[in-house]
């Protein structure tokens, strides 16, 4: 940056007759969707971000030129006509990408080798099913024709912040939920393991709860179909450049708006004066001010560290006194292997399976929460993951934070012996599934939730905050629409981000949106919004410079 435009920050005071300052605190998909949101309605914006990348968790990182990808597997809001798609195409996301649409959510496949292949077609889904378990045709049948209803039901409500909805937007919102209100009622009261558990065939007991991959327990019924129906039409893709990509292509739209990124700048303290936030401290003692803040990043890194705890409520203190450590309140943390392969994947397997795990073989798998273990072949998810003529597979699993962050502060090179077993675990697993691969693997990068919590500052490393359905739901959903976002006692400041709108990227951009539309409402300020005009073929080399990362992240592995 400039001199005299840093200049315009380190000065307490604006310029006169200047737009408002407002400085985002995050560069993740909720941070840089502030700043595109901020810019487009006339303010003048600047981010501060401890990492040398955007994204927050919807990063890669690169290792001897394979890209490994770490959060999307699906990104709602991938097909025209919706709000969430909107939303993408504001924030220039989807600029010049194609999208790659699978045809199934997930396979499962236990012990035995018997396998179950969730399709997003109901009817195909329904036929797959009957043929494994003719005996359970009645409970098949039912989730069947719930999964067409909700192929027949449009509802994103992505575009406007709660507590500004208008009473057309709020009629134009029941119109859709009231047809279908014993739908979702029923099947958001239904919880997955109940309805599970009713199976005669054990294989689908088990199958059924692993649809999302892993089973997030507690979930019900409803998101599973929302999700699968989604991907039947096409809404529920992956983007070409997956997360990086993503995070790349909103930086892009951010800073052709004008607005300025900072990397490698870590704030320590939110600047307060007379119960109104002034700007933020960096690490290192060089401060910035502005007429607002945002904070994009943890939740509880913002409330208890960067404001000390002084500025909470009745729901706030619940949430992070009371939930933020209760067992199934934060979706789980993951361990993930990325395997370099040379050469091609076999082509008969599903793009991603569950393998159901014997107890001995899962008691191998370090810090493990469940018996099994998700194999996503990358390579077919979009180009440019791995260097010509070799292929990328990414293995995760639900894992305890508590177990890694321990290891990591007390015993490093115990840390490292189990990051080495995780490895080997994977080596030797997928050699075992694919003997003409066991020879072609090439590297094994582990990651950990203790790195997750590392590089993003996710609480317990959790990637998508609360859970949903969780006690946490209704008081996350209070800070967005009854709190719009601010905290008590606390004038110039607001939240945004999945500690806010709960998980999910989509959930996360719109918190950006809902927090420029509170802001212009108190301000005075009309809130702009337009699409991204880039037509520009998106390509891998936008990313960044791959060797330079490889550098970087090589430094950063030997220093933990």
């Amino acid at each position: 940056m400039r001199r005299e435009e840093d200049t315009e920050w380190t000065r307490r005071e604006p310029a006169p007759g200047s737009p408002p300052r407002v400085i985002v605190v995050g560069a993740g998909m909720a941070g840089l969707s502030t700043g595109c949101y901020a810019q487009m309605s006339g303010m003048r914006t600047r981010i501060f971000e401890k990492h040398v990348l955007p994204g927050g968790c919807c990063t890669a990182w690169s290792r001897d030129g394979y890209l490994f990808d770490y959060c999307i597997e699906w990104l709602i809001g991938t097909a025209e006509g919706n709000e969430a798609h909107q939303v993408w195409r504001e924030l220039g996301a989807l600029d010049g990408k194609t999208v790659t649409n699978f045809e199934l959510f997930n396979k499962v496949t236990d012990v035995s080798g018997r396998s179950v292949v969730f399709y997003n077609d109901p009817g195909r889904l329904e036929a797959h099913l009957l043929e494994i378990s003719p005996a359970d045709a009645r409970l098949i049948r039912s989730f069947c024709r719930d999964l067409r209803r909700f192929t027949e039901i449009e509802l994103y409500p992505f575009l406007t912040a709660p507590a500004l909805r208008t009473v057309r937007e709020k009629a134009a919102t029941l119109r859709t939920v009231l047809p279908a209100f014993r739908l979702f009622w029923r099947t958001a009261a239904t919880p997955m393991h109940r309805f599970a558990d009713r199976f005669e065939d054990p294989l689908l007991r088990k199958a059924f709860r692993n649809i999302f991959f892993q089973d997030p327990e507690g979930f019900p019924l409803l998101p599973y179909l929302f999700n699968m129906a989604a991907a039947h039409h096409g809404n529920a893709g992956f983007p070409q450049g997956g997360s990086l990509g993503l995070a790349r292509s909103v930086e892009e739209r951010y800073t052709s708006l004008g607005g300025t990124v900072s990397y490698r700048a870590r704030t320590e303290k939110i600047l307060v004066e007379n119960d109104r936030a002034i700007g933020v401290e960096l690490r290192g003692g060089r401060r910035y001010y502005a007429e607002h803040v945002v904070s994009a990043c943890d939740g509880h890194t913002t409330i208890r560290g960067l404001l000390d705890g002084k500025y909470t409520g009745p729901r706030v203190d619940k949430l992070y006194d009371e939930l933020l450590e209760s067992p199934g309140t934060l979706f789980p943390a993951v361990v993930s292997a990325f395997v370099g392969i040379e050469g091609d994947l076999p082509e008969e397997d599903a793009h991603s399976t569950t393998y159901l795990l014997g107890a001995e073989e899962a008691a191998a798998l370090p810090g493990a929460l469940q018996d099994s273990l998700v194999v996503q072949l990358r390579s077919r998810y979009s180009d440019g993951f791995a260097p010509p003529g070799k292929s990328v597979v990414h293995c995760t699993y639900f894992s305890d934070y508590a177990h890694w962050a321990d290891l990591r502060r007390t015993d490093r090179r115990r840390y490292r012996e189990e990051k080495h077993q995780v490895a080997d675990f994977v080596r030797t697993f997928l050699g075992r599934r694919w003997p003409e691969v066991a020879g072609r693997i090439e590297l094994v990068d582990v990651a950990t939730p203790a790195t997750t919590r590392r590089y993003t500052g996710n609480h317990n490393g959790s990637i998508l905050a609360w859970k949903a359905f969780s006690d946490a739901d209704d008081l996350a959903a209070g800070l967005v629409g009854k709190d719009r976002m601010r905290l008590p006692g606390l004038a110039g400041f607001s939240m945004a981000g999945q500690w806010v709108g709960m998980g999910g990227l989509i959930r996360a951009a719109s918190t950006g949106r809902f927090a420029v539309q509170y802001l212009c409402a108190e301000m005075g300020l009309p809130f702009r919004a337009h699409e991204s005009t880039g037509t520009e073929p998106w390509h891998p080399g936008r990313l960044g410079r791959l060797p330079q990362l490889d550098r970087w992240f090589a430094k950063e592995r030997r220093s933990s």
